[in-house]
C-alpha cells in the first residue's frame, strides 16, 4: 500500500500507510462507542475512576475516542522506536517506522543474528510500552477528579500499553515474543534452525489465533493471525536463503556474457518473438554495435498489435533505463534487487557499464536447490553450475 513520510525521529523516517488513515477513525469510533465499557475496565486500577455520566454527554465520547486512538498510536510509535534505537546502538540501519492497519512496524535493512542482540532488540519494544503504561498511570493518578475526560484518556492508555506489551510477548514469531523465542533457541542452535523452530511455533500460534477470531467473529484478530502466519513463513524462507547464499557473489552464479543470447536494437518485434518461441527465453539484453544498452522482455512486446510486429523494432519497445547488478554483489542483495524491481532477471555490468552477465530468478532457485543438496554453495566455487534456459 502507498505510504508517505510525516517526519523523522533520531534520523529514522516516520511513515504513515494509507490504511492507517482508515483505521484511525475506526478506532476512535470504537473507543467512543464503548466509553462505559472502558470505565468499567478502569475499575481494575487501584485508584478512583471517573464516573460514566460526564463522559457520555454530547460529543464527549467521540472526543475521548479520537484522543485515545491518537494516544494509542503514539504508544505504538514509541514501541517501535524502542526496537529501532536499540538496533541502531548495535549498528543496524532502520529503513523506516511505518504506522499501518495493524499498528506499527520498524523496517530494518538487516536483522541481527547474534542471539544477545536480537533478544535486546526484541524486548526493547515491550519494555517501552510498559514504561508508557506506567507514565500514563502516574498521569491518571495525578489528574484531579474535576477533569474526568483527561483521567479517562490516561487510564485507557495505561491499560492498553501494558496490554500491547503483553500481546507482543506472545510466541507468535515474527512478533516480539517470537523473536525472543528465536534468540533463546539460538543460544545452542544455528540461526537457521532456531528460525525454523520459532516459525513453526509462530504458525501454530497464528492458526489458534485465527480460530479464536473466527469463533468470536473478530476480523482484526483473523487479520493479525494471517499476517503472523505469512510473516513466519516468509522470514523462515529468507533466513534459509541467506544462509545458503552467504559469502557467494553474483559472479559465481550468473550466466556469463559469452553464454548469453542477445538481440540487436534493430531487430524487428516479429523476429524477436520468433526467437523467444524457438529459444524459450522471455527476456534479452539489447546491444548497439556490440555495447549493452538495455533489456527487452515479452511484456514489452505486448503493446504491439500482431499485424504491426514487422514494422516495429526492438528499440521502439525496449527499456533503456534498466537497473543493473555488480558482479561482486552478494546474492541476497541481488535477490532483493530483483524483487524490488519486480523482474525475473537483471543484467550484470562492470564499473564501465560493460555487460558481463545476466542473473535470473531461475539462477537463484537453482543455486538454492544445489546448496540444499551439496551442503552449501561455498564448496562449489570453481565448479561449473548447470545452466537453464
Amino acid at each position: 500500500m502507498a505510504s508517505f513520510q510525516i517526519g523523522r525521529i533520531y534520523g529514522i523516517p516516520i511513515k504513515i500507510d494509507v490504511t492507517f488513515l482508515l483505521v484511525l477513525p475506526l478506532f476512535a469510533w470504537v473507543i467512543g462507542s464503548q466509553v462505559g465499557f472502558w470505565v468499567e475496565i478502569l475499575g481494575i486500577l487501584p485508584s478512583d475512576v471517573p464516573g460514566t455520566a460526564p463522559l457520555t454527554e454530547g460529543n464527549t465520547p467521540w472526543i475521548l475516542g479520537a484522543a485515545s486512538a491518537i494516544g494509542l498510536f503514539v504508544g505504538v510509535l514509541l514501541h517501535e522506536l524502542g526496537h529501532s534505537l536499540v538496533a541502531m546502538r548495535y549498528g543496524f540501519e532502520i529503513d523506516s517506522i511505518k504506522l499501518w492497519l495493524l499498528g506499527g512496524v520498524a523496517q530494518f535493512t538487516e536483522m541481527p543474528e547474534d542471539w544477545k542482540q536480537e533478544f535486546s532488540v526484541a524486548v526493547a519494544g515491550p519494555i517501552v510500552s510498559v514504561a508508557v503504561g506506567v507514565v500514563s498511570y502516574a498521569a491518571f493518578v495525578a489528574t484531579p477528579g474535576s477533569l474526568p475526560a483527561v483521567q479517562f484518556v490516561f487510564g485507557y492508555l495505561a491499560l492498553v500499553n501494558v496490554m500491547l506489551a503483553a500481546f507482543n510477548m506472545l510466541p507468535g514469531f515474527p512478533m516480539d515474543g517470537g523473536r525472543v523465542l528465536r534468540a533463546l533457541l539460538a543460544r545452542n542452535r544455528s540461526h537457521v534452525r532456531a528460525t525454523q523452530i520459532a516459525a513453526t511455533v509462530g504458525k501454530g500460534f497464528a492458526v489458534l489465533l485465527g480460530f479464536a477470531g473466527l469463533i468470536g467473529f473478530d476480523l482484526i484478530l483473523v487479520a493479525v493471525a494471517f499476517f503472523i502466519y505469512i510473516g513466519a513463513s516468509g522470514e523462515a524462507q529468507r533466513t534459509a536463503l541467506k544462509a545458503a547464499f552467504e559469502g557467494v557473489t553474483v559472479r559465481e552464479i550468473m550466466t556469463p556474457a559469452e553464454e548469453l543470447q542477445t538481440v540487436d536494437e534493430e531487430t524487428t518485434v516479429a523476429e524477436l518473438i520468433g526467437r523467444m518461441l524457438r529459444e524459450r527465453h522471455v527476456g534479452y539484453p539489447v546491444l548497439r554495435n556490440g555495447e549493452f544498452v538495455g533489456m527487452v522482455t515479452l511484456d514489452d512486446t505486448k503493446s504491439v498489435p500482431e499485424v504491426e510486429r514487422d514494422a516495429y523494432l526492438v528499440e521502439d519497445v525496449m527499456n533503456y533505463d534498466v537497473p543493473t547488478l555488480s558482479p561482486d554483489s552478494e546474492l541476497m542483495d541481488a535477490l532483493d534487487a530483483i524483487q524490488a524491481h519486480r523482474t525475473g532477471r537483471l543484467p550484470v555490468t562492470d564499473a564501465e557499464g560493460n555487460l558481463v552477465g545476466l542473473l535470473s530468478q531461475t539462477d537463484l532457485v537453482m543455486a538454492f536447490n544445489i546448496s540444499q543438496t551439496s551442503g552449501g554453495l561455498a564448496g562449489l566455487r570453481g565448479r561449473e553450475l548447470p545452466r537453464q534456459s
